[in-house]
């Protein structure tokens, strides 16, 4: 395989919004949600939990101009809109699924850290023995 030349290291690289777009975490949240079927807007925001309606609209409209996810309006009264993923969009399945369980596996640990990082903040430096 060729290479694109893309690195997002560089800091004029275009791929940087695509790495900005999905790690993003409520587009992690939302390719989960996605990746068990076409769902209609007010199932996407029951099953992610504290998402604003603001923030849903963003990200779905974000996804769907990078051709990640397709919005279907079905000719119906009231509107039936439904939002699933594209074949691009299913590559990231796997990717994010393995990113949000880190994150769950490894939450006591972060925890205990942030906490400790807290404490030596309010205690002023830790001194070295």
């Amino acid at each position: 395989m060729k290479s694109s030349g893309a690195s997002v290291l560089k800091p004029q690289c275009p791929s940087r919004i695509v790495l900005d777009r999905i790690a993003d975490k409520w587009t992690a949240l939302i390719i989960q949600v996605l990746a068990n079927g076409t769902q209609r807007y007010a199932a996407l925001q029951r099953e992610i939990g504290g998402i604003s309606q603001k923030m849903l609209t963003q990200t779905l409209r974000s996804l769907e101009r990078d051709g990640l996810v397709l919005r279907k309006v079905h000719p119906v009264v009231p509107p039936k809109v439904e939002y699933s993923l594209t074949r691009l969009g299913r590559t990231l399945i796997d990717p994010l699924r393995i990113l949000c369980r880190w994150s769950e596996k490894h939450l006591p640990e972060l925890q205990a850290n942030r906490q400790r990082a807290s404490k030596v903040n309010s205690n002023g430096p830790a001194l070295l023995a």
